[in-house]
């Protein structure tokens, strides 16, 4: 049969999975936290970039009509 381990051996996996986890939580962290502040920075640049383009429709009044040239 097999020998069941003792209760300190126990009590010693369990305090190295839990090392183990917490690094990786931390390590998950760090991620999740680097990868917001790029989505916030990207998500700035976009909001920079569809205000200079709606300006920039606004100066050339491409913004104003849709019709299509009098040719067609």
């Amino acid at each position: 049969m097999t020998e069941t381990p003792s209760p300190a051996a126990r009590i010693d996996a369990l305090e190295i999975r839990i090392v183990h986890l917490d690094e990786t939580i931390e390590a998950l962290n760090t991620t999740i936290t680097a990868q917001w502040k790029q989505i916030d920075a990207l998500s700035r640049e976009m909001l920079n970039l569809r205000e200079r383009l709606e300006d920039a429709e606004m100066k050339s009044g491409a913004g104003t009509t849709h019709e299509p040239p009098p040719h067609y």
